[in-house]
Parts: structure tokens; sequence; C-alpha cells
């Protein structure tokens, strides 16, 4: 059996691109933030909606990685490229769709999450309009992202994120204060960053020397991938707009402190999360390659290092509790809601390492039907009840991350049952025409 790069090699340089735009936005967020709140809030609201979008189109690197890994284990290496052409193409029509949607839509939808009209709503409305110019740049990057993975290019990926992320960081600050354009100074550094990173890889493609032609099939092959996965990522996002609303009921204190432990959770799952990338890379090109015996072995070792990275996590948030809440609030009633989520953030690291490095071996092998369904019917039957159970019951936060933990592990054993059997290494036409 032909072994293939370490898992850490490929997870490394993985988690650097998707630590790259939170960190921005954390040091985005403390320039806006000395405007003061309405301007802080109008990035929150507008912000928001800009990342949801992103996080609902995210099929675009994640698709594009198992069609071009598959191509690229073949060895056909330009038929990995044509993947990577194809999914631009989508990446700027969806792009527009969603320029469109927020010039035309842009009032309204941030009054709704604002919670009605007022200075906020408005500072979001000013943002929107003028980041959304960057959204077909922003997706543009993704789907470059997703066929360099595919090919095991991943040190290119980090260059040109960093590139423009330090671009942003460069001009948010000299636009927001010295020049004088405020909040919209922040927008127009997002989406000048954006267009640095999907130049550089609109380049790299042009210095591949494909065709730039449109393929009909090719587009639509890609669209019954991404199609699943929007499916799966709406569904992700509703179960967690539901809990969020069921802390919001509980009090103010419980509302803090579910966000200070979803926050960490979303941070610690970009972790978990590159162990998923390189499994997507190394089992593509093992099924594209004919090597299914590969594929399962790098299923255990993606496997055992979430597993054994979870662990880890899990222990250094017991082990650092009393250090690391202070951190996020002083307030007695918000410690002592977040003391009890605490346990909960903690004991899920484990299962949450293994199913997320699951998740992309069985993306890897093109199984996203089978993922849409598990992950579909993990929160109908565990997240969704549970959570709108504990209002009424009076269960609280303990409720609602009970929920959310078994959610986790109801799809931990949606995804073992999987891998353990056969059905994912003949994965669907689509991945590979």
């Amino acid at each position: 059996m032909t072994r293939g790069p370490s898992v850490l090699r490929l997870a490394v340089p993985a988690l650097v691109v998707l630590a790259a735009e939170p960190l921005y936005l954390l040091v985005d967020t403390a320039v806006v933030g000395n405007l003061g709140t309405v301007p802080l809030g109008g990035l929150a609201v507008g912000g928001g909606l800009l990342a949801w979008a992103a996080a609902l189109l995210n099929f675009l690197a994640y698709g594009t990685t198992a069609r071009a890994a598959r191509r690229a284990g073949a060895g056909d290496r330009d038929g990995a490229v044509a993947e990577g052409v194809q999914a631009t193409w989508l990446a700027l029509a969806l792009g527009f769709g969603v320029l469109v949607l927020f010039q035309l839509l842009a009032g309204p939808l941030t009054r709704l999450l604002a919670g009605g009209g007022g200075a906020v709503a408005e500072a979001g409305e000013q943002w929107l309009r003028v980041a959304s110019l960057g959204a077909p740049l922003l997706l543009v990057s993704l789907a470059g992202n997703g066929w360099l993975r595919g090919v095991q290019e991943l040190q290119r990926p980090v260059r040109y994120v960093l590139a423009g992320s330090l671009l942003s960081l460069v001009l948010c600050p000299l636009l927001v204060h010295p020049a004088g354009l405020g909040l919209v100074g922040s927008a127009v550094a997002n989406v000048a960053g954006q267009t640095l990173t999907a130049g550089l890889f609109v380049r790299a493609l042009a210095r591949e020397g494909a065709g730039w032609r449109p393929r009909p099939a090719a587009l639509r092959n890609q669209l019954v991938i991404g199609r699943d996965l929007l499916v799966r990522a709406a569904v992700l996002q509703i179960s967690f707009l539901v809990a969020a609303g069921v802390a919001a009921r509980a009090g103010t204190a419980s509302l803090a402190a579910h966000q200070i432990a979803l926050q960490l959770f979303f941070f610690l799952a970009l972790v978990l999360d590159a162990y998923a990338i390189a499994a997507q890379t190394l089992v593509g090109h093992a099924l594209g390659a004919q090597r299914p015996a590969e594929a399962r072995a790098t299923a255990s070792r993606v496997a055992l290092w979430g597993l054994g990275t979870g662990v880890l996590v899990g222990a250094v948030l017991l082990a650092a509790r009393d250090v690391l809440l202070p951190l996020f609030t002083d307030d007695p009633a918000v410690l002592a809601q977040a003391e009890v989520v605490w346990w909960f953030l903690a004991g899920m690291q484990p299962l949450a390492g293994v199913v997320f490095a699951l998740d992309g071996v069985l993306m890897g092998a093109g199984d996203v039907g089978y993922l849409r369904t598990v992950t579909i019917g993990s929160a109908v039957v565990g997240f969704l009840p549970l959570s709108l159970l504990s209002g009424p019951l009076g269960w609280g936060l303990a409720g609602v991350w009970t929920g959310l933990c078994l959610f986790i592990g109801l799809r931990l054993v949606g995804v073992l049952v999987r891998v353990a059997g056969d059905r994912w290494l003949s994965a669907p036409a689509t991945v590979g025409t």
C-alpha cells in the first residue's frame, strides 16, 4: 500500500487558512469598537449576514476538494485543475447572486437581525452594501482553496489568504480612523483584501494553462454535491439559531454564557476541521488511484488524530477553566451559567474530534448525500427537540447543551457505522465525471 502524505503536513496549513478570517475579524472588531457601540453593533449585524452567506456556500471549497482530489489521485492533474475552473465560474455566478440579494434586501435583512429599525440597523445596512461587493471574490477564494487542496498544494492557499488578510489588517485602521471613513472603511478594507486573495487564486489557475470555457455538465455535477452540503449547512445554522433563541429566553446571563461557550466551540471546531480537510485530500487521492485500502487506513489515522486532539483540548478546557472564563466576563451570574456549560463543552471535544475527521473522510469520498441525511436526522432527533423542550421544562442551558452533545453523539454513531462498511468507498459518479 502506498502511504500518503502526513496528516499533520496537510492539516497544519489548512488550520492556518481556517483561522486567518476569524483572527482578522477579531482585529476588525477591535478597530470598529473604538468608534462606539452603534458602529460595533452595525458590524455585528452586517458581518453576521455576510458570514452566514459564506458559511452556506462553503461547499465551493469542500465539494471542489473532493472532485479535484479524485482526479489528481487518478493521475489527471489537468482534470483536477479543470474542476477549479468550473468551481470558479460557479463561485462567480453564486457570488453575484449574493451581491444582488444584499443590495436589494440589505435594509430589511439588517432591520430583521437588529430587532427593528434604528441606528444599529442603519449602520449594518451601510456596512453590508459596501462589503457585499466582495461576495463574488470571497466565493472565488473558496473555490481556489478547494482545487489546490485537491492537488495537495496547501502552502499556496496559506500565502494567498495571509496576503489578503494582511492587506485588510493594514487598511482597516487607516481607513476607519485617519481617513475618516468610519465603519465604511472597515467594509472597504474587507473588499480590498478579498480582491487580492481572489486575484492570486485566479492567477494560480491561469498559470496552470487550463481552458476557461464553462462546461455545463461539470457545473451540474458540482451543484449536486453543493446541494447536499448546502442543505446540511442550512440545518446546522437553523439548529444553532434555535438554541440561541432558547438561551435568550432563559435570561441575559444564560444568553451571555451560551455565546461564550458557543464561540469557543466554533473556534475549537477550526482546529478539528483541519483534520477533515486533510482527510478529504488523502481519501480523494486514494480512491482516485483505486486504492481503497489506503482510503480506509487514512480514515483510521485521521479519526485517531481527531480523538487525541479532542481529548487534549477537553483536558485543557477543564484544567484552565478558572483562568479562561474570567477573560470573557466578570459577571457572577454569567460565570455561574458558564461553569455549567463548560462541562458539556469540554466533554464533547473527543467526540467532535472523531466526527469532524470522519466527516472529511466521507466528503473526500463524495458520500455527501449520507452526510446530509445523518446531519439532518441527528438535528431532528437530538438537537432541536431538546433545545425546544428546555424552555417550557425549565432545563435552561443544561438542556440546550445536552441537545448539542446528543447531536454530536448521534452523528458520531452515524459516521462510524458508515466508515465501518464499504459503501462509502464507491463514491457517486458525480465526483469523478
